[in-house]
């Protein structure tokens, strides 16, 4: 067995493994950009090395650092997570050549895998169904759009070295080819310097289903069933489950044979995932469904297949690696309930998903699930780096008590100053349709509308708001009436201020709901996975008037303040620049809302903020 073990990786993902790997007894080493320096994955291992700034191409991505490390560290073995160099065949080989032993697949699969159209060639040779279309040599555009007229529209372009959703467009129609093809290559040549496509029929109602494999060195391939990760976002994966719904045994049997079919064919060794389209319109059929692509390496979403079958994947890896047999033969593998994961990222929906990074001042992650973070309350976000701050993993009997754990999982995400996408994922993980197992790959486009939270609050967000922060004693009822008439019963109206903006809520007679904290000079509401700023509710005299200044103005998105062009007490007038806000590479003025004075200044010149923040307020001078 392995005894000492380097992870040229970081953040989340170098903690699962450290986590394992502990378990098993075997020295950890962790390798860090200056960055990365106080992040737990750092603090957890055994030991670290330091490999250069926090760029990852001068870093995390610079194979002679990690090899330099792994050698002053007397590092027995590299395991390299997924990302960076864990499908870098030349990395693969120039580790096993350092005589150090290599936690992944052969560098011989890699390759035979990480071109598109070669790695479906090898499959239709190995008798594995790939989709109908045109992976040829020949590249001339209108050679290209003759097969595409061959296969009939809709049809996909997609880069031949292409991974992450780059170097992809969909064509509906022959007049659209020309533009997409050019549009597509641009991207591959930037992206993976190979401008080289591929065409293939775009399928309707498109499920993305793939099957986990695992091969030793003695030449046994198993595999642990499969998993849906249709709920994508431009391909990217939202929400991962194990098994597929709508699945039966005919058809698990048959795709899970060709995955198998695969991975011999490449002579597979370690963990690896066959990943299959398939159309769904007619429900799951073996006959409509298609080899997409291999990854060869561990998969983020792994979790849901270690919570259905009860096995370790990391610790098969390291297993494997060290010579030994596959834990388990194919009859001893079964599958045992439902499991979800959902990607919580530091993101703002409601700017269309644009990156939020910063401070987590706070970081509430919920604790009756397994929860694989690479943060923690008082790290933050870097801007340099894949910005997810955890994976939500549930398990449950079946599939609807799955959906509503993680739903609850994801109403109970509390982040602050940094946004993120739990709301997001809590309506996911709730909508009907996503309930009733009616989903594919466009789900979340196709419902964008109810799936995104409002930027402003909902009448639920407001009585939370309103409740919590009501006086210990009640109101006096002579100064909360709206509309006073003999005899009646007093309503309670209050104002408060939610994400800088005044409502005047009427309570209800229900239990206040949310979580309330205070953090620095801001009052937080947290509520269904969402995060609101709000102060303390003022009475609503019985002239039914009385809300509060809306004069605050936030900040749009992380940035730093360039220019301030006002000082507190000076009076302004409507659409005065009071500041400039440079956020995305972009400079943004923030002007007055209103004739007033500036009441607050919360920043100065050369200051960083975070999205949310509240820069300046400015209050309407009286009379």
């Amino acid at each position: 067995m392995i005894k000492s073990l380097l992870i040229a990786n970081r953040g989340e993902i170098a903690r699962r493994i450290i986590r394992t790997a502990r378990d098993m007894g075997i020295r950890t080493i962790a390798v860090h950009s200056d960055v990365d320096a106080d992040m737990p994955f750092v603090r957890e291992a055994d030991d670290a090395v330091c490999i250069g700034p926090a760029l990852a191409r001068e870093s995390y991505l610079v194979q002679a650092k990690i090899l330099d490390a792994a050698k002053a560290t007397g590092a027995e073995a590299i395991h390299p997570g997924y990302g960076f160099l864990s499908e870098n065949a030349e990395f693969a080989e120039a580790v096993e050549a350092a005589g150090i032993i290599w936690v992944g697949a052969p560098a011989h699969s890699i390759r035979a895998m990480g071109l598109k159209d070669a790695a479906k060639k090898l499959m239709v040779e190995a008798g594995v169904p790939v989709t109908p279309g045109y992976m040829g040599e020949n590249q001339d555009p209108a050679h290209l759009k003759a097969e595409a007229d061959r296969i009939g529209y809709p049809v996909l372009i997609k880069a031949v070295a292409g991974g992450g959703g780059k170097g992809m467009r969909k064509v509906d129609d022959s007049d659209q080819f020309a533009d997409a093809l050019l549009s597509c290559q641009r991207e591959a040549s930037a992206s993976f310097g190979d401008d080289r496509v591929l065409i293939e029929k775009y399928i309707l109602g498109p499920r993305h289903i793939e099957v986990q494999v695992f091969g030793d060195r003695l030449g046994n391939v198993v595999h642990l069933f499969e998993r849906d990760c249709s709920l994508q976002r431009r391909h990217q994966k939202v929400i991962e489950e194990a098994p597929a719904p709508g699945m039966d045994a005919a058809t698990r049997t048959a795709i899970c044979e060709a995955a198998i079919k695969a991975a011999k064919a490449v002579d597979y060794v370690g963990a690896g995932t066959i990943e299959f389209i398939a159309d769904a319109s007619e429900g799951l059929r073996a006959d409509r469904i298609w080899f997409m692509e291999m990854n060869t390496r561990l998969q983020v979403e792994h979790p849901v297949t270690e919570a259905i079958t009860g096995q370790d994947l990391v610790e098969w890896q390291l297993r494997v690696a060290s010579g030994e047999p596959l834990p388990l033969r194919q009859d001893q593998l079964s599958i045992n309930g439902w499991a979800m994961e959902a990607r919580l990222y530091a993101e703002n929906p409601s700017t269309g998903f644009l990156p939020s990074t910063g401070p987590l001042t706070r970081l509430r992650l919920p604790e009756n699930i397994r929860v694989d973070s690479g943060v923690e309350e008082g790290g933050e976000v870097s801007p340099y780096y894949d910005p997810m701050i955890a994976k939500l993993i549930v398990a449950a009997p079946n599939r609807a008590t799955a959906a509503a754990k993680l739903t609850e999982a994801a109403g109970t995400v509390e982040v602050w100053p940094v946004r993120t996408n739990a709301a997001f994922l809590a309506r996911a993980a709730a909508d009907p349709d996503f309930v009733a197992g009616h989903i594919d790959t466009g789900f979340i486009e196709r419902h964008a509308d109810r799936l995104v939270p409002a930027t402003d609050p909902s009448a639920k967000v407001q009585q939370a708001a309103a409740k919590a922060l009501l006086p210990a004693e009640p109101l006096d009822p002579w100064k909360a009436i709206a509309g006073f008439r003999a005899n009646a019963a007093p309503e309670n109206r209050v104002a408060v201020e939610i994400a800088g903006h005044g409502h005047v809520v009427e309570l209800d007679g229900a239990e206040p709901s949310g979580a309330i904290c205070d953090i620095r000079d801001e009052t937080l509401l947290f509520i269904d996975g969402e995060a609101w700023p709000i102060n303390a509710p003022q009475a609503d005299h019985a002239g039914g008037g009385g809300a509060v200044s809306d004069g605050a103005l936030l900040a749009p998105m992380p940035g730093r303040v360039i220019a301030v062009e006002v000082t507190q007490g000076d009076k302004v007038t409507k659409g005065q620049k009071l500041l400039v806000l440079e956020a995305m590479k972009m400079e943004q003025a923030m002007l007055a809302p209103f004739d007033g004075v500036v009441a607050e200044l919360q920043v100065w010149a050369g200051g960083q903020v975070s999205e949310g923040t509240v820069l300046a307020r400015i209050e309407k001078e009286e009379g």
